[in-house]
């Protein structure tokens, strides 16, 4: 083979990956490190992207398990990545505000109570049409008179209007392996699951100085599990509630 056509065959054959297989898909997934603590960023674009959320397995009852739930979507190949994402009763389902292909099963939670979802404030992250927020339970309840297509509440708040929640010391004690959600100024949402235990403070400035997100979401601590087809990854522990699925648009 002439230097000129080898070096073009070369060259096709490094666009399609090694030996001219197709590269494996992107992940919308990265890991990043902040302030020591290794985490898992994930991020759902509105141009890119469709967020729903998904509860029930085919027998009605709540799926309970990321792996449950890659079997069951309609269309596994067209996930971008799933997270739990709202806090549940012992029989997994929602104890918030919980609205999925725009039918409520939960109305909203204001009572008080101990445990992270009562931290108040706590909040809810909704969205329809590529439109995705997070607000206070409070602003909810008072601002949003439309039913979303898919909304999530759980708590507690971790940055509200730019500062941290009040109650939260910069690292306190409490360490636990923590996902949240945050969207930031562009419309993007911002999904983060720590790889290794960090406190409530340290998860916060990760989206108010790092993502800077307005507004940012606790999601769940202890229990926390990710699911990323693109980096093969299907997280298996404690049983779960409802999830937050982030679908490639077509």
């Amino acid at each position: 083979m002439k230097p000129l056509a080898a070096a073009l065959l070369a060259l096709a054959l490094a666009g399609c990956g090694v030996e001219g297989e197709a590269q494996a898909p992107l992940s919308a997934c990265e890991p990043v490190v902040f302030e020591g603590t290794p985490m898992t960023h994930c991020v759902a674009d509105p141009a890119r992207h469709r967020i729903s959320m998904a509860l029930d397995a085919p027998d009605g009852d709540p799926a309970r398990s990321l792996e449950v739930l890659a079997d069951i979507l309609p269309q596994p190949g067209e996930a971008a990545f799933a997270m739990n994402g709202g806090m549940f009763d012992a029989d997994g389902n929602p104890i918030g505000y919980y609205v999925e292909d725009g039918e409520r099963r939960h109305t909203l939670n204001r009572n008080e109570g101990g445990g992270n979802f009562h931290l108040l404030p706590n909040g809810v992250f909704f969205g329809t049409d590529g439109e995705w927020q997070v607000r206070t339970t409070g602003d909810f309840a008072e601002h949003v008179d439309t039913r979303p297509e898919f909304a999530t509440q759980s708590g507690p708040m971790l940055v509200i209007g730019g500062k941290l929640h009040p109650a939260f010391e910069d690292d306190g004690d409490s360490k636990k392996i923590r996902n949240a959600v945050g969207v930031d100024r562009a419309g993007r949402a911002h999904f983060v699951i720590s790889q290794a235990p960090l406190s409530f403070g340290k998860l916060a400035r990760y989206f108010r100085d790092r993502l800077e997100t307005p507004n940012a979401l606790f999601l769940d601590g202890s229990v926390s599990q990710l699911w990323d087809p693109a980096r093969e990854r299907l997280d298996r522990g404690a049983e779960l509630g409802p999830f937050i699925v982030v679908e490639k648009l077509p």
